[in-house]
């Protein structure tokens, strides 16, 4: 079994920053990917942001130039440095993890942009 914790959302203005963090524990053998997705209301769960064992990642294009995905795999811990908030990144934010071929998920951290 895997366990992830997630913190670090929260309401903030637009234009500010959240740095998400997300530390897997648990039976972890070798993680292929840490990521987020988001899920706002009455839409279906995006990919934020991924990185792989290897260091390779990509952004979702809405996010590119104000997200930062980075990995700590010592820890085993995910971090979303998110700046230049905006309104429309309102949603539930989901840290994702994929071991060989299965996915865990974690319970969600909500992040609101007033504007």
């Amino acid at each position: 079994q895997v366990q992830l914790v997630e913190s670090g959302g929260g309401l903030v203005q637009a234009g500010g920053s959240l740095r998400l963090s997300c530390a897997a524990s648990g039976s972890i053998f070798s993680i292929n990917v840490m990521g987020w997705y988001r899920q706002a209301p009455g839409k279906q769960r995006e990919l934020v942001a991924g990185v792989t064992s290897g260091g390779k990642i990509n952004y979702a294009d809405s996010v590119k130039g104000r997200f930062t995905i980075s990995r700590d795999n010592a820890k085993n811990t995910v971090y979303l440095q998110m700046n230049s908030l905006k309104p429309e990144d309102t949603a539930v934010y989901y840290c994702n993890v994929r071991i060989i071929t299965t996915d865990f998920w974690g319970q969600g951290t909500q992040v609101t942009v007033s504007s």
